[in-house]
């Protein structure tokens, strides 16, 4: 039986899998190293009654998730990973490095992701070449769900979000200007507030307003990531992962159009790609 696991911001997403036959699907909490120490890791999984149930049959693990960015981080997810499945080979790595694999397979080309975070990336068909992006929420993450909510908070709280979204907004979320500080600057992940914010733009994407902040972060993360990329691999296809990127895919096409760059495909959810994947190789 092999297990592969992708894990984002806000969960991570589960596949149990033997002979080519999915066995379970299911999510648990994120498992972020940046957040999560091994105890907590192994607190996690031991709450999980799929887990606890396969434990002893799970022979191989392939985990993909934000923040394994170092051989430090990902160190931190094997040791919890081993010390729960005790009879299986395990192997770690970056969320982009699953993007890459889901939308690419065995072929090159140029990856991002758009989901809570952003990312991009060259891959060649067999590894993800490393690169300076991935800098989080604070320094970067363009175009993502928290830099969309980043950009509805600053807007109510500037006085600057039309009316009728204005209603809308304090109607759903009865905030305040305090209580909006306090979750951004206090609480322990703010990315993950902030990223909540991306279903007010899924109910109200035909706005004219929050359709011009949804192209304009596609178009930073664009400027910023994808045509750097697109300078040295100037015929790779491009392909876009993530929920933001799928939820917003109007948005998105039209902005790269503009920017020039063809878009090969765009896919929700890497996990579902990552079972056929390793499946067909076990």
């Amino acid at each position: 039986m092999i297990a592969v696991v992708y894990s984002g911001s806000n969960n991570a997403g589960w596949r149990l899998a033997y002979k080519g036959r999915t066995v379970a699907s299911f999510n648990t909490n994120a498992i972020n190293p940046y957040f999560n120490d091994e105890k907590y890791i192994t607190q996690l999984l031991n709450k999980n009654i799929n887990l606890i149930h396969h434990a002893e049959e799970i022979k191989r693990i392939y985990f993909f998730g934000a923040g394994a960015s170092s051989d430090e981080l990902k160190q931190v997810i094997y040791n919890a990973l081993a010390s729960f499945f005790k009879f299986a080979k395990i192997s770690v790595d970056h969320d982009i490095a699953a993007a890459a694999i889901a939308c690419c397979r065995n072929n090159p080309g140029i990856v991002s992701i758009c989901a809570s975070g952003s990312n991009a990336a060259w891959y060649d068909g067999k590894k993800v070449t490393p690169n300076n992006y991935g800098l989080g929420y604070i320094l970067a993450d363009e175009g993502s769900g928290n830099w969309l909510g980043r950009q509805l908070i600053k807007s109510f709280m500037s006085e600057t979000l039309p009316a009728n979204l204005r209603k809308k907004f304090i109607h759903r979320y009865d905030a305040d200007r305090k209580t909006l500080l306090e979750k951004v600057y206090r609480q322990k992940q703010p990315a993950l507030f902030l990223s909540s914010f991306s279903d007010f733009y899924l109910d109200n994407k035909d706005d004219a307003y929050l359709g011009n902040i949804i192209k304009t972060g596609f178009g930073k993360l664009i400027d910023t990531y994808i045509l750097p990329l697109q300078k040295q691999h100037p015929n790779a296809p491009v392909h876009f992962a993530g929920s933001v990127a799928s939820n917003f895919q109007e948005h998105l096409y039209e902005t790269a159009e503009g920017a020039g760059v063809k878009i090969a495909a765009i896919i929700k959810e890497p996990i579902n790609n990552l079972l056929s994947y390793y499946s067909n190789k076990n």
